[in-house]
């Protein structure tokens, strides 16, 4: 595992006798050991050398983290020629996961996105997983998940930065223990589904963003349900929850991706096949663009706000 950010506090070191230790190998005698190594920065190689790796040892969970999303783009290569073909054309099965920094944060074209739409343009006979979570738990499920399965399949992961400090963004110690990992997250806030005219479908960071407008201005007729994994896509589960809201005739999709990026062109032509008689679909998020973000924070801002605003009025 390439480790950066949270990752690097996973040894402590005695600046006297230079010796490492490790806490989460010390949790119980009996548990599989965690081993964090340095790399070099070269995405292509050190990502080639991992999927390597999950290949070899099927017992090991690989995880390569970019420092950001955009940077898996000197690994394409790697990404587009092994990792989500290797079985179809070898039978050689990986469960390498990719743990990809994407959301739009005010950092900028270069800093914003990884290219959640290349992943999902990949996608195909249940080749692999794409994900973007809400919650630790999730996390937490889906990597246990992962090395469990019977089939072998890599895992791509978008990891807003921002989630990491986000109050929020948190599971209670019951959600662990007994917990699973949640394909749709359905709003479990909603108490009368009677009362919903309008169901509001996203994935990723920006539900925080569209819970927060909710809760500001009191508004009580939305529901926000959570798509966590994009690929495999569960429409059983989306059909179950879009005709439990039968009062509901508006059903919004909201990214914070350009309309030509992120999950929408994947999402729509699926979406309009579960929506429930009666169901329109209609799509809240930035405007097409040649880059990922814009280069201004501050018109960055204005577009995410705007973007929520719509979601509800759309």
């Amino acid at each position: 595992m390439r480790g950066t950010f949270s990752q690097r506090h996973l040894a402590l070191t005695d600046n006297n006798t230079g010796m490492e230790y490790k806490p989460i190998n010390h949790i119980d005698s009996s548990q599989a050991k965690i081993e964090a190594r340095d790399s070099f920065l070269s995405e292509a190689a050190v990502l080639g050398f991992e999927y390597g790796y999950s290949t070899a040892d099927p017992l090991a969970l690989v995880l390569w983290e970019a420092q950001f999303g955009d940077f898996a783009n000197g690994a394409q290569v790697i990404i587009d020629n092994f990792i989500v073909a290797s079985f179809e054309k070898w039978k050689l099965p990986n469960n390498i996961v990719l743990l990809l920094p994407h959301g739009f944060e005010g950092q900028g074209s270069e800093h914003s996105s990884a290219r959640l739409e290349r992943f999902l343009t990949l996608c195909a006979q249940d080749n692999m997983q794409v994900c973007n979570l809400t919650t630790p738990a999730q996390y937490f499920h889906l990597l246990r998940r992962q090395i469990k399965q019977m089939m072998m399949k890599p895992l791509v992961i978008m990891t807003p930065k921002s989630l990491l400090r986000l109050p929020e963004a948190k599971s209670s110690k019951n959600e662990f223990i007994n917990g699973r990992f949640l394909e749709v997250i359905d709003d479990t806030s909603i108490k009368g589904k009677d009362s919903v005219n309008r169901v509001v479908l996203s994935s990723g960071k920006v539900y925080y963003d569209l819970l927060k407008h909710r809760t500001e201005h009191n508004i009580t007729n939305t529901a926000l349900v959570r798509v966590e994994q994009l690929y495999p896509y569960n429409g059983e589960e989306i059909r179950r929850i879009l005709s439990s809201y039968v009062n509901a005739k508006k059903v919004v999709w909201v990214q914070e991706e350009p309309k030509n990026m992120g999950a929408w062109f994947f999402m729509a032509p699926r979406l309009i096949e579960d929506l429930a008689e009666g169901q329109r679909l209609s799509y809240s998020g930035r405007p097409e663009s040649a880059s990922p973000a814009v280069g201004s924070h501050k018109i960055s801002i204005f577009q995410q706000k705007e973007l929520v605003e719509k979601a509800f009025v759309n």
